[in-house]
């Protein structure tokens, strides 16, 4: 060991002093810009800069030689990570690392920023390395720089895109999976069946305990919280059957299912799905096929999930298609003339000077590294849905990869504000597919992204202006493992962010019920707190629709003439009505494996089950023959359900035979002890299919279920509620 010293020493010798390593084009800046170099991989698939999956901390995913900079306004630019000790120069070996995601806490005098540290020392060596989450001190000029890791984080999982939340808890996306059982590791994404994100865990300020916020079975990015407190993050919405093993006739993949979760579930010869309806045209099914990011919220406990302003494919779509070909009144979607067809809002932020403005990255699925066209939209709270529109701020012509390029052709990606309102982002000239213009062993990237300063035209569009450094340049070598990986050339400039102290925003809590379910509270002699002290000791939420044949309006993709037999209606006056009867919930169950019974991969894909948790089952009321995982719709069209916790939700309303009616199109979480109540099965816009307001009703599903559930369980509290 003492031999090795002296040539670990060489590999952590700071780089050569030039002008490029030392200086920056920071003049003018109205504060320092923290940012990281990244060596450019030449895959965008799976990679640190695609759209998903890119939260992977292997050697073939990130490479290694960046570091995490900051360029000052007198034009100063120093190396954080080399500074702090961290990195190494020319062969990337045991202590390489690779930097990304840095988050400027409110007092802007210090960061978060994940780090992978390790390759391989030699030929064929396979590692697993993970991105994990450091803080960085001593951002001042003339401060020493310390980097720490942040302690009681998953450890052996990749944890990125960390941000502060207002009481100074810390929010991130993380792969662990959503219960801590390894066995489900890694879970697979509902598209390509892909490595992904389990979605938003928080580590609480002061007792650093760990705690899942949102579950996502195809991944949620980059959180952040907003001006009014509530913490926004992009997801990937993807509730459709499994592509990769729904062939009847063929399995390329191997598909299966698992009969539960449990690490010994049996390996079953099969590969049934129950929701939503088949992918592909079906009988008198057109298809369901969902593929889009939105930016979404909840509040900083998991509370209230939803989509941002209640944003949906009505608002941000040109089309798309029926549930059904049986019914003429429901139809295809098409949205007014000359709406863009907007399915990716990637890397979203507010800006700081306009409170409620937002701005995200329209890009392409793959093949630009998660970049595209700069575009905001206005979407403060109580702003309604419809209201919401989508303005793009570069030139939509080059949207796509054309050939040849229009004249002045740019991407961005990370967009970020000053304070004084200008913008800088990442940028990059290249309109081609992504590709590798070298090969195994001396790999080139055809895509180049440098930071630069965005000129803002008269009319409103932006076009690239200085670039923040002169081009950063790195010689670096590493195992790929097969292959001794040679690079030499400047380093992708990524994720740049005004370092400035920032006012916190307001510590948003849940609202508590509105007057109909309180209501309902008072008639049958419940208490509400006493309900959510159940509730957490079992991991559970309850769930309450005041009114499930209400739609919203412009909703006519599925059936809207609802009825509860013998019960209330919500009925246009033409077509074809539907009688529904059960409220039918359905989990996410990570029972998808693939490579065969046999021999299988690790990890599983999440499957949408009839509701099987224990708790659930256990203390909901039953439906006697009614679907699995139901409960009965009460006559005033209420619904009042328990549901498991932390774990992804999606429900359809069914006929009083059991066939399906209407399928809520995307998963949603609740956390332990959260009453989540809506006034219908939408409710998104003032009026509903008939042009009336929210139902006001007391749920008379919600009293029932309160007093069935206080004369059935006679409950004591002993560190948790027992029957």
């Amino acid at each position: 060991m003492r031999r090795l010293l002296p040539l670990l020493a060489l590999f952590l010798v700071p780089p050569p002093t030039g002008a490029s390593e030392t200086q920056c084009n920071g003049a003018g800046l109205p504060e320092p810009v923290l940012f990281v170099l990244q060596y450019p991989v030449p895959n965008d698939f799976g990679s640190i800069g695609s759209v998903f999956a890119n939260h992977l901390g292997g050697i073939g995913n990130a490479g290694r030689g960046g570091d995490l900079m900051i360029c000052y306004p007198n034009g100063a630019l120093r190396n954080l990570t080399r500074e702090a000790g961290f990195g190494m120069v020319g062969m990337q070996g045991g202590q390489a690392i690779s930097v990304r995601d840095p988050h400027v806490h409110w007092s802007g005098q210090k960061a978060l920023f994940s780090m992978v540290v390790g390759a391989p020392t030699q030929q064929y060596q396979v590692r697993s390395d993970y991105w994990q989450i450091y803080e960085v001190s001593g951002l001042g000029q003339g401060q020493a720089a310390t980097i720490t890791r942040l302690a009681t984080q998953p450890e052996n999982y990749n944890n990125v895109e960390a941000a502060w939340l207002a009481d100074d808890s810390i929010v991130f996306s993380s792969d662990r999976p959503r219960n801590g059982q390894r066995h489900l590791y890694p879970q697979f994404d509902e598209y390509e069946s892909a490595p992904t994100p389990t979605g938003l865990w928080k580590i609480e300020a002061g007792t650093g305990r760990l705690s899942l916020l949102q579950h996502s079975p195809s991944g949620s990015f980059h959180p952040f919280v907003d001006s009014y407190g509530r913490l926004v993050f992009t997801r990937w919405d993807h509730l459709m059957r499994d592509q990769q093993g729904d062939n009847p006739t063929s399995n390329p993949h191997g598909a299966f299912n698992y009969a539960s979760e449990a690490v010994d579930a049996a390996r079953l010869p099969d590969r049934s799905e129950v929701f939503p309806e088949p992918r592909l045209p079906t009988g008198v099914f057109h298809g369901n096929r969902i593929n889009h990011f939105m930016p979404w919220m909840i509040r900083p406990d998991g509370t209230g999930e939803e989509s941002l302003n209640h944003i949906g494919r009505h608002e941000l779509h040109a089309y798309f298609e029926a549930s059904i070909n049986t019914d003429p009144l429901i139809n295809h979607f098409g949205a007014p003339s000359g709406r863009n067809n907007v399915l990716h809002l990637l890397q979203t932020i507010e800006d700081p000077t306009a409170p409620g403005r937002y701005l995200s990255i329209d890009a392409p699925e793959f093949g630009a590294y998660a970049s595209g066209q700069l575009v905001s939209y206005l979407a403060p709270p109580h702003l309604q849905a419809r209201n919401l529109q989508v303005q793009y701020l570069s030139d939509r012509s080059g949207a796509g990869f054309p050939s040849p390029a229009p004249a002045g052709f740019a991407r961005y990606r990370n967009p970020a504000v000053f304070s004084d309102g200008s913008l800088i982002a990442a940028h990059t000239t290249t309109a081609a597919y992504a590709a590798n213009l070298g090969n195994l062993a001396n790999p080139q990237s055809s895509y180049a992204f440098r930071i630069r300063r965005l000129v803002v035209g008269g009319d409103g569009r932006v076009t690239p202006g200085t670039a923040l450094t002169q081009g950063i340049t790195r010689q670096v070598q590493f195992w790929s493992p097969d292959v001794m990986v040679t690079y030499n050339g400047p380093m992708w400039e990524f994720s740049p962010v005004p370092v400035r102290a920032r006012p916190r925003p307001p510590v948003v809590n849940d609202p508590g019920l509105e007057a109909p379910e309180a209501a309902a509270f008072a008639q049958a002699g419940s208490s509400l707190d006493s309900l959510k002290a159940f509730l957490k000791a079992w991991d559970l939420g309850l769930v309450v629709v005041r009114d499930a044949t209400t739609r919203d309006g412009p909703d006519r993709q599925q059936p809207f003439n609802l009825r509860v037999p013998g019960g209330v209606q919500t009925v246009t006056g033409t077509g074809q009505v539907y009688d529904i009867a059960h409220f039918q919930v359905v989990q996410g169950d990570q029972v998808r494996g693939y490579g065969g019974t046999a021999n299988p991969r690790p990890g599983r894909r999440v499957l949408a089950r009839w509701l099987n948790d224990a708790a659930a089952v256990r203390f909901n009321p039953g439906n006697p023959g009614g679907p699995p995982g139901s409960v009965a719709i009460a006559a005033d069209g209420s619904v009042a359900m328990f549901v498991p916790a932390r774990r992804a939700l999606s429900w359809q309303v069914n006929a009083p035979n059991g066939e399906p009616v209407v399928r809520e199109r995307y998963w949603l979480t609740v956390q332990p002890g959260e009453v989540r109540a809506c006034d219908g099965c939408h409710g998104a816009t003032p009026t509903n299919q008939v042009g009336q307001g929210a139902a006001q009703n007391t749920p008379l599903a919600l009293r029932e279920l309160l007093t069935w559930f206080e004369a059935t369980h006679d409950r004591v509290f002993t560190g948790g509620f027992q029957p």
